[in-house]
C-alpha cells in the first residue's frame, strides 16, 4: 500500500476544476469552426479535433469507470463516442462535473489504495496506486488538450491562455 499527503486530494480537486475550465475554453474554441474543419484529419494521433475531443471523453469515461467500479466499456481508444459535436459537448460537459464530484470525495485513505483493472490494449491485469492512476488520468486530459491546441494553432486560431495558474479561483 502506498501513502499520500493531503495535498493528493487538493491536486485531484483542483484538477478536476481546471479540466471543466479548460475543457468549456477549448470547446468554446473548436465550436467556431465548421464540422468539416473540426473533423479533418491533421494528422493528430486521432487525426481529427473532434477525434481528440472524442478520444479525450472516452478515456474519461473508461477511467472513471475503474475509479467508480462502474465499468464502461469501449471496443478501442479511437471510438467515436458522438459525431455530432454537440452530442459530445453535452456529455463532456456531464463528465467534467461528474468528475468534479468524484473528486471531491476522495479521501486519503482511497488514494493509498492500489487500483486493479484491465487495459483496452492489453489482456492482463493492471494494478497501480491510486494516487497514479488519479495523476494519469489527469495528465492523459492535459496531454491531448497540448494536441488540440496545437492542431487550433495551425489553423491559425490562438485558443488563448490554457496554463492552470491562470485557471479563475472561486471568490
Amino acid at each position: 500500500m502506498n501513502t499520500c499527503s493531503a495535498l493528493d486530494k487538493n491536486f485531484a480537486t483542483t484538477m478536476a476544476n481546471y479540466n471543466k475550465w479548460i475543457n468549456g475554453r477549448l470547446y468554446d474554441v473548436v465550436a467556431t469552426l465548421d464540422d468539416e474543419t473540426r473533423k479533418k484529419d491533421m494528422g493528430a494521433f486521432f487525426k481529427s479535433i473532434h477525434g481528440t475531443l472524442n478520444h479525450i471523453l472516452l478515456a474519461d469515461k473508461i477511467w472513471m469507470g475503474r475509479f467508480v467500479q462502474d465499468l464502461f466499456v469501449a471496443k478501442a481508444l479511437s471510438e467515436e463516442l458522438h459525431a455530432d459535436f454537440n452530442e459530445l459537448r453535452s456529455e463532456r460537459d456531464k463528465q467534467d462535473q461528474r468528475i468534479i464530484e468524484w473528486a471531491a470525495g476522495l479521501s486519503a485513505e482511497e488514494l493509498a489504495k492500489d487500483l486493479r483493472f484491465m487495459p483496452i490494449t492489453a489482456a492482463q491485469e493492471k494494478v497501480l496506486p491510486m494516487w497514479l492512476a488519479v495523476t494519469h488520468f489527469f495528465n492523459h486530459q492535459t496531454h491531448h488538450r497540448g494536441q488540440i491546441t496545437t492542431l487550433l494553432m495551425q489553423l491559425g486560431i490562438d485558443p488563448g491562455v490554457t496554463d492552470l495558474p491562470f485557471m479563475p479561483r472561486p471568490e
